[in-house]
């Protein structure tokens, strides 16, 4: 696991100043501890810092071809590498090192562009190849490691593995895109088709980019795997749980190629507590496993994982913070770099720390409950579809919409009675309904919430269209296909996986993810719907699968998340820091906001009359974005 940084000059092929590039290079330091490297020729530049896992002693980057004509900066690990080199070599290709680094650059020469078809892993890759004149970049399937880049528009490229790499460059916009605004109060994050800066961009998931010398066109990225949720697996339950098992243990062993320590984030959950089990039958030494506890019942797992721990006799290390924890908001903000309101943040970044003590590496069970269906709001969803299916659109907008509009938002209130979303919901079609179910700040807030001027910026752009237009799209048989598709094309990579990789490479740990592996994804998105949600229950064929595994009050629990109890922390730790934005902070002074409405927020918040935790968790963390990248200098250009 590294970082990388990079540059590019398509037209005069100037050189990058060395500091620069240093600059853009030592700003990722944490993502690579172990080492740096450079490489400046007229008109490409590329920066690595290395954390080492693989080929300890040969893997060092950037790395150059047997001739010299090609180098490569690579952040990720390819876990078939020894797979595709005896392909490779037995099409003549010979190698040096025991390196996945090399193979991917032999992988180039053999096969061009279609060589991250052949690639399984999580990678995020840039390719200087002289005699092509060309830098080829590429980032894995579903995004588990990130790749920003910026066209200068004078013929000058940059990229790298965090959007602070692109801000040491000197003269770069730092103009605010206002519908990444838009989406970031939508979602709780940027997603990845927009940045918080207009200038910035993020390579797609899946996605190649290919630049060359003296092109006549700008360069676009190329997709180069999808995922379909088309039902095309057939078989019985306990054959299909059987082959699930397989899979499963098949990518959790790639998962384990590591010359440094390897070990595992344990919540107590399904999914971790299964690749914890799936671990212990593949390893003759105890798993080092590590858990976060919290000092109150109602947010603690530890039970949990102890329990699996103690199944699997291994080396388990538990931690038990506060559940006043929220030193780390400034931690969090340098991290991210982009507004990210996902406060499980904070837990994963502790979880992370305490891994980091004893193992380089930690396999987490992250991306079952997408390819499997195994959020709570899955099941809401599809109940509400029924009531849709039932119901003509006029009856539905003229009934459940003024019941929406009409009924109180109970915060306080049992579960039962708020209803208030669900009433708008199923007034809606399904693909705006289910951008109403993810959105952490409904449209009626954000419409109160922004100003005029914001409005007027806008420009009548909606963030639900990013959901709603993949879902329309969607290659999906029915509508949790196309739920489940748009969350693994936007939430995933947005939300989850950028949390993982920031937290885990904010203390130098790499984080693996089995259950992401795209050929077990895939292959489970191809389950029929019934075997992913089967009578209410979430990830259903899975469970099944693991029964032999693990304790069904592991298994038919019901699902906690990594959760803080942000709500408390307005009403008494925060309470203040939040009202103090009201004036004198960047959100008031950028003239995006009603800061009266947003007081008002606050204030309801504070007394316990309604429930603003999440929209006052955003503004924070935008507050933090905001002021960290007035903050933050540019390299100088002197040489």
């Amino acid at each position: 696991m590294c970082g990388i940084a990079g540059y590019f000059d398509q037209r005069e092929h100037r050189t990058i100043p060395e500091p620069v590039l240093r600059a853009m290079t030592d700003v990722i330091a944490h993502r690579g501890p172990d080492g740096s490297g450079f490489y400046r020729a007229p008109g490409v530049g590329l920066g690595h810092r290395r954390l080492s896992i693989i080929d300890i002693s040969g893997g060092v980057q950037p790395m150059p071809s047997e001739d010299g004509k090609i180098q490569i900066i690579f952040n990720g690990e390819i876990y078939n590498f020894r797979e595709v080199r005896r392909e490779l070599q037995a099409l003549g290709h010979t190698f040096k090192r025991d390196s996945d680094t090399e193979v991917i650059i032999e992988a180039w020469r053999a096969w061009g562009e279609a060589c991250v078809d052949k690639l399984r892993g999580m990678f995020a890759f840039a390719i200087w190849d002289e005699t092509a004149r060309t830098l080829f970049l590429a980032r894995d399937r579903l995004g588990v490691k990130p790749l920003y880049y910026a066209d200068l528009g004078d013929g000058r490229f940059i990229f790298g593995s965090e959007m602070k790499v692109l801000l040491m460059w000197p003269g770069l916009s730092r103009a605010i895109d206002p519908r990444a605004i838009e989406d970031y109060f939508a979602y709780g994050y940027v997603p990845d088709d927009k940045c918080l800066l207009g200038a910035v961009k993020k390579l797609p998931a899946g996605h190649t980019l290919t630049l060359r010398w003296g092109a006549a066109t700008p360069a676009r990225p190329r997709r180069y795997w999808d995922i379909a949720f088309d039902g095309r697996v057939n078989g019985s339950p306990e054959a299909l749980a059987e082959e699930l098992t397989a899979r499963m243990r098949e990518a959790v062993a790639l998962r384990l190629v590591a010359d440094v320590p390897v070990g595992a984030f344990l919540s107590g959950g399904v999914d971790s507590s299964a690749v914890v089990a799936l671990m212990a039958g593949l390893i003759d030494t105890p798993v080092n496993s590590c858990s976060i506890g919290f000092d109150d019942p109602a947010y603690d797992e530890t039970g949990h994982a102890e329990a699996i721990a103690k199944r699997y006799a291994t080396h388990h290390r538990a931690r038990t913070v506060t559940t006043d924890d929220y030193g780390l908001i400034d931690t969090l903000v340098r991290a991210f770099d982009e507004p990210f309101a996902d406060a499980s943040a904070l837990p994963t970044y502790r979880v992370s720390e305490l891994a980091r003590e004893t193992v380089t590496v930690a396999l987490s069970g992250d991306g079952a409950d997408e390819a499997m269906a195994g959020y709570r709001r899955y099941r809401l969803y599809m109940n509400e579809e029924r009531v849709r299916g039932a119901l003509s659109p006029g009856l539905r907008q003229t009934v459940f919409g003024r019941l929406g509009r009409a009924w109180p938002k109970l915060d306080w209130a049992p579960r039962v009675l708020r209803a208030k979303s669900t009433f708008e919901a199923i007034a809606m079609d399904s693909a705006e309904a289910y951008f109403h179910a993810v959105s952490v700040t409904p449209d009626r807030i954000r419409s109160r919430l922004f100003s005029d001027a914001l409005k007027r910026e806008i420009g009548g752009y909606w963030a639900g269209t990013l959901y709603t237009d993949t879902m329309c799209s969607a290659p999906a048989d029915d509508m949790l296909g196309r739920a489940q598709y748009a969350d693994m094309m936007i939430w995933l990579p947005g939300d989850i996986l950028t949390k993982v990789d920031r937290t885990s490479m904010a203390v130098s740990l790499e984080a693996r993810e089995p259950l992401l592996d795209h050929e077990l994804v895939g292959w489970m998105a191809g389950l029929p719907s019934d075997f992913r949600l089967h009578g209410g229950e979430g990830k259903w064929l899975l469970k099944k699968a693991m029964e032999p595994y693990l304790p069904k009050d592991i298994l038919y629990r019901r699902k906690m998340g990594f959760s803080v109890p942000i709500d408390r922390w307005f009403r008494g730790a925060l309470a203040d820091r939040v009202a103090a934005l009201a004036n004198g902070s960047h959100v008031a002074g950028s003239g995006w906001f009603d800061m009266n409405y947003f007081a008002a927020c606050a204030a309801a918040h504070r007394s316990g009359r309604a429930d603003h935790s999440r929209l006052l968790w955003q503004m924070l963390m935008l507050e933090g974005s905001l002021a960290a990248l007035t903050a933050t200098p540019a390299a100088a250009l002197a040489a």
